[in-house]
């Protein structure tokens, strides 16, 4: 597709309202208007007193023009402009409309911030971004939800973050920093080495900054691919090193069932922590195979009532809306599974097919589940688990989702996740251990990032200069904070 920008250098603004509908599409710069090709005309200029948008998309035989009068000049004008023709051209309808961001609920939370009432915000959504009425009071939730978390936050606090780049296998859909311990497992013990030598660096740092843990969560790839002695090796190396006396929640994903036993359980619940994740994505065992997850529906089941039993109250379960060849009846299955048992929070995501994942080189995103079907999927998890007494409490979309749609934490009162809420809403600094980790400081508005390298051999090879990497950052947060003080 060809992208003619006239009057402006707004690409990047263009291209997210193209991708919103066309998430594969690879649109180049054009000057002129091709003759037999598909393309979006954005023109800017000037009418009297007004800024004019123009709007023309030409795909697949269809076209379409469309234009915006403003008194001003703002760059989500474009995409008004686009989203007013863009249903009609490619047939179909995006319920977050224009709203391509991927923190809807903190525009929300913003605006009710400047006074307005729920009514006034809902209209907001719904006439700036266009998007559905029942977007707009999801956002609103989850806003609110989120409110009365972040009030609550520690000051010259941090949370934590652990990465175990191991899975037993990967999954078809998976673009985390993850290797499968069958083909790593001598690169396990290295890193564990190297990764307890970043705990002790970055534990000297937060004490000669004067800053405490509030959240701890450690997840990856799958921590549980740790033999119960590593896990515990790790679990007292972070408690040797960290004062975790005051935290208000320690979080481990133990998301694969197939590596999950009573052991590891044990050693979990021994060193404090009380929220897991035991995540079985879909309870149709076809799928499961076809994903990757050599595990089996009965394996959650088991797994769930082995971690109630070594006693942990608070177990989370991810569930994925649009897996290869499910339909809205395999998904409410699924539901039909996980709901009965109980869990303290669910969270429902969208499939999102990553570039770097091995779905997005075998299957056309379109032909997996259509927007619809997903969306219904979605609709259908929120009526559910809000009769089942969940609500909820965090929210978050991705690049490349199917139909742009969302992520969504529920959760019975009490049980929020306030890491989730925290690092996706960026309230917080995150401080991040291990390969692939992202360290973000939070002052005010300004976010700082530092990466560790995420190939696991290059992180076990390079630690000195990971650990610089996160002197560095945390001193310059440190003199950013005295300087707005």
């Amino acid at each position: 597709m060809k992208l003619i920008l006239q009057g402006h250098s707004e690409r990047y603004t263009v291209y997210e309202s193209i991708q919103s509908y066309l998430p594969r599409i690879k649109a180049e710069i054009s000057d002129a208007i091709p003759e037999a090709q598909d393309y979006v005309l954005s023109r800017l200029r000037r009418e009297g007193e007004n800024y004019i948008y123009d709007t023309v998309i030409c795909y697949n035989g269809v076209k379409r023009e469309y234009s915006l009068s403003r008194p001003d000049y703002c760059k989500h004008y474009f995409k008004q402009s686009f989203e007013h023709i863009a249903p009609e051209v490619f047939g179909i309808s995006l319920p977050w409309g224009a709203l391509t961001g991927i923190r809807p609920a903190k525009i929300a939370r913003n605006y009710m911030a400047e006074g307005n009432d729920d009514a006034q915000t809902h209209q907001h959504l719904v006439s700036y971004y266009h998007t559905s009425p029942q977007k707009a009071e999801l956002a609103i939730e989850v806003a609110k939800a989120e409110g009365r978390i972040i009030s609550n936050m520690k000051k010259d606090a941090v949370s934590l973050y652990i990465g175990i780049p191991f899975c037993p296998t990967r999954c078809l859909y998976c673009s985390f920093t993850s290797q499968s311990v069958a083909f790593s497992n001598k690169l396990v013990e290295p890193y564990l080495e190297a990764l307890h030598k970043e705990i002790e660096h970055t534990s000297q740092l937060l004490k000669q900054f004067g800053l405490s843990v509030e959240t701890v969560y450690m997840g990856g790839g799958t921590p549980t691919a740790l033999t119960a002695s590593q896990m515990d090796q790790l679990l007292c190396k972070l408690y040797e090193h960290f004062d975790l006396s005051g935290i208000r929640e320690f979080t481990i994903e133990a998301g694969r069932p197939d590596t999950i036993d009573p052991e590891k359980l044990r050693v979990i619940r021994n060193h404090g922590v009380k929220r897991i994740s035991i995540n079985p994505q879909t309870m149709n065992e076809n799928t499961l195979r076809l994903i990757g997850r050599r595990h089996t529906p009965q394996q959650v089941l088991d797994c769930f009532a082995l971690a109630r039993e070594e006693g942990f109250s608070h177990i989370n379960m991810d569930l994925i809306a649009g897996l290869p060849s499910e339909s809205p009846e395999d998904f409410s299955r699924t539901l039909d599974a996980i709901i009965p048992l109980q869990p303290e929070s669910i969270t429902i995501h969208t499939m999102c097919i990553k570039r770097s994942s091995y779905l997005a080189e075998q299957y056309d995103m379109f032909s997996i589940s259509s927007a619809n079907a997903v969306e219904a999927m979605l609709t259908e998890g929120r009526t559910r688990l809000k009769e089942a007494g969940m609500s909820p409490y965090y929210m978050y979309r991705q690049k490349n989702m199917l139909g742009n749609l969302e992520n969504v934490g529920y959760c019975i009162p009490e049980h929020e996740c306030l890491y989730n809420v925290y690092i996706m809403e960026e309230v917080q600094s995150i401080v991040a251990l291990g390969a692939g980790g992202s360290t973000k400081t939070v002052a005010n508005d300004l976010i700082e990032r530092s990466f560790n390298v995420k190939e696991v051999s290059e992180y076990i090879k390079r630690i000195d200069e990971m650990c610089q990497r996160k002197e560095n950052i945390l001193s310059k947060w440190i003199e950013t904070q005295k300087s707005i003080r």
